[in-house]
């Protein structure tokens, strides 16, 4: 195959363990395979630290603060199908269990009420993203094309995804792909 023919794609994580990475390292031996038949930019496997226009956006992690926004933003813009990896991309995951309470609540009790390192403040430095009150999922600020469920998914519904998208197939998960745990 013309490797101008190959599909391009790009990984980034948010707010998240990069579990969903780790799963995507999990193809294995199936990752040269997935070389021979696209390029990559950013990702894993690569030093890219931007993004460049591409076919497959793969995205993991919920939106916990503003540079997640925005980061979220510039990847979709450059991505011309978005895919959300996990449950914090889809709903927030773990990170989201601070939605129910208050953010100053939870800034308090993280950085004045337990003993740590900020010596009692919370951390204000314009450096540090803006935190946001609640986690979201990254389809309440963009367009997400397809969703793989899992914490994390696995190596094969991935691969199934992908593999599915490079063939210019609709992606199907059979039932035993898919699993919440």
């Amino acid at each position: 195959m013309d490797a101008k023919a190959k599909v391009r794609i790009a990984t980034t994580s948010l707010a998240g363990c990069f579990g969903c990475h780790m799963s995507f390292l999990d193809i294995d031996e199936r990752l040269f395979d997935l070389v021979r038949l696209v390029d990559f930019d950013r990702s894993p496997l690569t030093d890219i630290k931007t993004v460049g226009d591409c076919d497959v956006g793969l995205i993991e992690g919920g939106l916990c603060n503003a540079e997640n926004v925005h980061v979220l933003r510039e990847f979709r813009a450059h991505c011309r199908i978005l895919v959300a990896l996990g449950a914090c991309a889809i709903n927030g995951g773990l990170p989201a269990q601070r939605n129910h309470l208050p953010l100053a609540g939870v800034l308090q009790e993280v950085y004045q009420t337990s003993p740590g390192m900020a010596g009692g403040m919370i951390p204000n430095d314009p450096e540090l993203p803006l935190p946001l009150d609640k986690v979201h999922p990254l389809h309440e600020v963009v367009h997400v094309d397809y969703f793989i469920p899992g914490c994390p998914p696995s190596a094969d519904a991935i691969w199934q995804v992908l593999t599915d998208l490079i063939a210019g197939r609709e992606p199907v998960l059979a039932q035993r792909l898919i699993h919440f745990d």
